[in-house]
């Protein structure tokens, strides 16, 4: 299978905890190619998204091939992030995965209205943490193709 690999995956979570479980079950298997970027505050990441890819002026810098996003983050919290992203067109089509502990009926509702492009409940059993996050890199990384660097 073919690797989405020249672009980051970014990861915005609060949780130095979630954020090494999900690093650690993403490089599982010694197959993730991708660099990762990672913010524990959404106004860092949306920042980063905006200055990278079509929008930057810095041609080292790569558009992100994916976006995983937490939810519940003190300061601009992901539903925030996510709305602002899919409402700029220099971001809006970078996908967005929203990896949270929630499953309020109301959250799932709002982040698919807001544009997010998946929906995945963090699992709190660990090896089905780790599954989850195997099957949805294979996804992403593997089999979708994902948008690259566009001009505006």
């Amino acid at each position: 299978m073919m690797q989405n690999t020249s672009q980051p995956i970014v990861i915005v979570d609060d949780s130095d905890d979630d954020f090494e479980a999900t690093e650690r079950a993403l490089k599982q298997e010694g197959t993730l190619y991708n660099p990762i970027v990672r913010f524990d505050n959404g106004l860092d990441a949306l920042k980063y998204l905006q200055e990278n890819g079509p929008a930057s002026k810095d041609p080292e810098k790569l558009r992100p091939g994916v976006v995983l996003l937490d939810l519940n983050m003190p300061g601009m919290d992901g539903r925030e992030v996510l709305a602002r992203v899919k409402s700029d067109p220099r971001t809006n089509d970078i996908p967005v995965v929203i990896l949270t502990t929630s499953d309020d009926e109301l959250d799932i509702e709002t982040c698919y209205r807001s544009g997010a492009n998946t929906y995945v409940k963090k699992p709190v059993n660990m090896d089905n943490f780790f599954q989850a996050i195997q099957r949805m890199k294979t996804y992403w990384l593997e089999v979708a193709i994902l948008p690259k660097d566009r001009p505006l």
